[in-house]
């Protein structure tokens, strides 16, 4: 009796581990892995975002219709917010 006993408190206290490794160890967010660069001109920015950075995914693009979908990240916008001329809320869109 004393043997099962043990067996069920190990893997209660294993499972208990494997969920709290899994909630604080991993962040899948690409914001956290994005780097805040700032950019001089759009010329520096298309070497690294093709589409240029929106500030959120539900902004629209005010011009004609563009070639390359943006990045998102709002930290990286804000960074290069100058380099949005049109103030669509993205930055070096084509």
């Amino acid at each position: 009796m004393e043997g099962s006993t043990l067996k069920r408190l190990f893997t209660i206290l294993l499972s208990f581990g494997l969920v709290l490794s899994f909630s604080f160890g991993s962040t899948n967010n690409a914001e956290a892995k994005t780097v805040i660069k700032k950019y001089k001109n759009c010329a520096q920015m298309h070497k690294d975002y093709k589409g240029g950075v929106a500030r959120t995914s539900s902004v629209k693009n005010k011009g004609r219709k563009t070639k390359f979908k943006p990045f998102v990240s709002k930290a990286l916008y804000n960074a290069n917010k100058n380099l949005d001329r049109d103030h669509d809320f993205i930055a070096c869109e084509r």
